[in-house]
């Protein structure tokens, strides 16, 4: 482990009370977590703004933090991260196609412009990730969304699994969203083709699928990156997560020292 770098683990694979959570996370290794704010999880939409905070006391007194939230953006939420002392909520933006790529991420940033004061006055950041499919499907793609927003408000979280499935060079990626970059996630995906002709995805080990964690990594240290790795623990072997979310967290922690 390098420096400031700090590990969080997405928690969306484990539905226990929080206390137990902590424990789970922490005996697994990581220094923190990204919590998901949706129905069925500890921490629900429409309880945020008493349930995130409490959440956040509970899984410190069991030496974990809430590094970053996967939750709606609205004010109750921003206001909710705030009171937490969580900095940042990580989204996948949906876009609508309908009148074309570019109208979809007009629209996107409407809805940015409309929430930066709140942003400013909580100290609360958004970080979209890009993720492949019909959304924002290349580093450059996310960048041409936050470019215009100040960092601290609008922000690019980079996911090495779906940059990798799109093919991208991790250092490329990092060099093309360095200014705005706020989080990394590292998963791994290989593209498979099923019986009737389509290619899915199939999520696998780090070292397995084509995400370039060794490469992604380096061009991280040689930009002297500082701050979370979040390990999504995503795996279509739902069975095994904590075996292989272990298992990455071993073989990355290396890589960076």
């Amino acid at each position: 482990m390098s420096g400031k770098i700090a590990f969080t683990v997405f928690t969306k694979p484990w539905k226990m009370p929080l206390a137990e959570l902590a424990g789970h996370v922490h005996d697994l290794g990581f220094d923190g977590v990204e919590l998901p704010v949706r129905p069925g999880f500890q921490v629900e939409p429409g309880d945020v703004a008493r349930a995130l905070p409490e959440a956040a006391k509970i899984l410190a007194d069991g030496g974990v933090r809430i590094a970053s939230v996967a939750a709606p953006t609205d004010e109750p939420t921003i206001a909710a991260c705030a009171a937490a002392g969580v900095p940042l909520i990580r989204i996948c933006a949906e876009m609508d196609h309908s009148a074309g790529y570019l109208a979809a991420e007009a629209e996107l940033q409407r809805q940015f412009d409309g929430l930066v004061e709140l942003l400013a006055d909580h100290g609360v950041t958004i970080g979209v990730q890009n993720h492949c499919g019909r959304g924002l499907t290349s580093a450059m793609a996310l960048r041409h969304l936050v470019e215009k927003y100040d960092p601290a408000h609008v922000a690019a979280v980079l996911d090495f699994g779906h940059s990798g499935l799109a093919g991208e060079a991790p250092d490329v990626a990092i060099d093309t969203l360095w200014s705005h970059l706020a989080l990394v996630n590292f998963k791994s995906a290989l593209w498979h083709r099923g019986r009737d002709g389509r290619w899915t995805t199939r999520w696998v080990a780090g070292p397995d699928g084509m995400a370039d964690w060794p490469a992604a990594v380096e061009a991280l240290k040689r930009r002297h990156y500082a701050g979370d790795v979040c390990l999504t623990a995503e795996y279509s072997d739902a069975d095994r997560v904590d075996r292989l979310v272990a298992a990455d967290l071993a073989y990355i922690k290396p890589l960076f020292a």
